[in-house]
């Protein structure tokens, strides 16, 4: 199984705000990654790096249905974005010796769409759904006695000459992802029986994934390069590999072709990434908060209204980071930013603000 069969190209959402997330540090998919993502994913749990509690369950899981005969329960991959929740849904299925069909939420619009795909999976294949909390609950309705009981129910004609329809269904794997797990509904959720958070990663596993990446794409790098790419890679492989390929560029036309520390300074300066990983967007973010509304808490239209972005775009991609590495809090009142984000954008507190970090 090393292919994959795409049954609908991913839909990735409003197409309004992607010329926003063209940033240099986002960790959603652009134009010039695919190509290189290809390229550089792991192929095998073995060669996948960090999440290492994630893959001991995955592997125990995948063996022991293989030792039954039987299809891999549902999976549920949630977390940012960028962390690998497509490479895990393909690893799965090689893992298992099956085919995938890769599918998006929003792409699945009808049933008669949901069907097409349902109907053609062979025994134990795997259908992953990106984006799965985008589904409709009228697509929901039609999924669920397809994930209990391998059948799906197609209502015929309407009125009192109506009649249900159950077409059976070969056994297979959803592998449902998304970044935004508190959109789904409890029945769908609950219908998974393999639940799994991918969470940023550490300093040493993006620095284990930035030297792979280099020697798989021949580019010589020294360790204190490598290093300086990772702290600002926000825990990120999608941002970190892509950050390796400008600072590559970079180390070639103004230096020797070797990633140095001073070449990864450089080129990251010139790239705009400071060293805890922000960029222009995020600072303007804080800085929003802390200049006009005296550090919070405002809400988080608010600040969408006041930097031209749109609300969930902040709290899908931004918003994760920045409450994780402490810039930001989240509370029922709004969005507040802490003493950290005023020290790093080099801004003392007023008085008053003095007092709220006591």
């Amino acid at each position: 199984m090393d292919g994959v069969a795409l049954a609908h190209s991913e839909a990735y959402g409003d197409d309004e705000v992607r010329p926003m997330l063209e940033r240099i540090n986002s960790p959603v998919v652009q134009t010039d990654d695919n190509d290189l993502d290809r390229a550089l994913r792991p192929k095998s749990l073995q060669e996948f790096i960090g999440q290492n509690h994630l893959k001991e369950l995955l592997d125990i899981s995948i063996r022991a249905a293989k030792k039954r005969g039987e299809s891999l329960d549902h999976v549920l991959l949630y977390g940012p974005p960028g962390l690998g929740k497509t490479t895990l849904a393909a690893i799965i299925a090689r893992e298992m010796g099956v085919s995938i069909t890769v599918s998006s939420g929003p792409v699945i619009e009808k049933p008669s769409d949901l069907a097409g795909i349902l109907t053609n999976l062979q025994r134990h294949e795997a259908l992953f759904i990106d984006e799965i909390h985008r589904l409709s609950h009228v697509i929901e309705e039609y999924i669920y006695p397809a994930m209990e009981d391998y059948e799906m129910e197609i209502i015929l004609d309407s009125g009192p000459s109506s009649r249900t329809l159950k077409i059976p269904l070969e056994k297979f794997t959803l592998i449902g992802a998304t970044t935004r797990a508190g959109l789904l509904t409890p029945p769908l959720r609950d219908r998974f029986g393999i639940v799994l958070r991918l969470d940023y990663y550490d300093f040493d596993s993006i620095s284990r994934i930035i030297r792979r990446s280099a020697k798989l794409l021949g580019v010589s790098a020294e360790d204190d390069g490598i290093a300086e790419i990772a702290r600002r890679s926000r825990g990120t492989p999608r941002i970190a590999n892509r950050l390796l390929r400008r600072v590559r560029d970079y180390a070639q036309i103004k230096g020797e072709g070797v990633i140095t520390l001073d070449i990864a300074l450089s080129a990251l300066q010139m790239l705009q990434v400071d060293h805890a990983g922000l960029d222009e967007m995020d600072k303007r973010i804080l800085g929003v908060i802390i200049d006009n509304y005296r550090g919070g808490p405002v809400g988080i239209k608010t600040i969408a209204t006041a930097i031209g972005e749109d609300a969930g775009t902040i709290e899908e991609i931004f918003e994760p980071y920045l409450v994780q590495q402490g810039f930001l809090e989240r509370s029922p009142q709004g969005r507040k930013a802490t003493l950290k984000a005023y020290r790093h954008l080099g801004i003392s507190p007023t008085a008053e603000q003095s007092d709220i970090f006591v």
